[in-house]
């Protein structure tokens, strides 16, 4: 039985609360059982220097463990750990879009951990994907570009392997105690976009490292599911 009790193959509570602020052009909260990020898109005209003059659009993310997020009061600086995963995050979103569609605009996805107990990174880029859908959304809706640049759903989740078992979606307290760690990204068509993985302890075999992508990808199916029904609904129209 998991500290959780939850099934090996199960999902914790998982919730998406679209527009949770009102200022940015696109916001979710994003909960996995204990874990909460706040995922905002902000829309800017220009791009990187070097897609200047090249019709093509930017998406880039920030990620960010706030002050109480955790048991110890984290400083507010930007990690090494932060940018490592801001860039991951950012990769992820960029394989879901038609930067060409985009147009010369950078879209910035701020993910902020307001509370921490595992997967901080993979629920990032579930609330970041809702965040950018709804920015694009409002892009079109307003006449700006004609077409959504979005190509693909996107979903993450952690899984690992704990006293020799393949268990999905860890809390800290599994993922500080696993023998394997992986963080899959995936898009809505079932396709890898990152799988990151490692032995912690012992290595792991192929058979393993098979059991371990496919209880990942279930858990994809199921928040992409979840994604796809708020979706059916376009993003609340924003006053002029």
């Amino acid at each position: 039985m998991r500290p959780d009790g939850r099934e090996n193959d199960e999902l914790r509570p998982v919730s998406f609360e679209r527009d949770f602020t009102e200022m940015a052009d696109g916001a979710c909260l994003t909960t996995f059982g204990r874990t909460r990020v706040l995922c905002t898109a902000s829309i800017g005209e220009g791009v990187p220097r070097w897609l200047k003059n090249t019709g093509r659009g930017w998406v880039t993310a920030e990620y960010s463990m706030l002050p109480g997020s955790s048991n110890e009061r984290i400083r507010r600086r930007t990690s090494g750990r932060d940018q490592e995963i801001q860039r991951l995050i950012g990769r992820s979103l960029r394989a879901v879009v038609d930067l060409d569609l985009l147009g010369e605009r950078e879209v910035t996805v701020d993910c902020d951990v307001l509370q921490a107990d595992g997967g901080t990174r993979t629920a990032s880029i579930c609330g970041g994907y809702l965040a950018l859908h709804d920015a694009l959304a409002r892009l079109v809706s307003s006449g700006e570009i004609a077409q959504h640049p979005l190509t693909d759903e996107l979903a993450a989740i952690s899984v690992g392997i704990i006293e020799g078992e393949a268990r999905l979606d860890l809390p800290y307290i599994e993922d500080s105690t696993a023998e394997v760690d992986f963080n899959v990204v995936m898009t809505g068509l079932g396709n890898f976009v990152e799988v990151q993985g490692t032995a912690e302890g012992e290595s792991f075999d192929r058979p393993q490292l098979d059991s371990l992508v496919d209880l990942a990808a279930k858990g994809i199916t199921r928040i992409v599911e979840i994604q796809r029904a708020l979706l059916t609904e376009p993003p609340v129209e924003r006053p002029t």
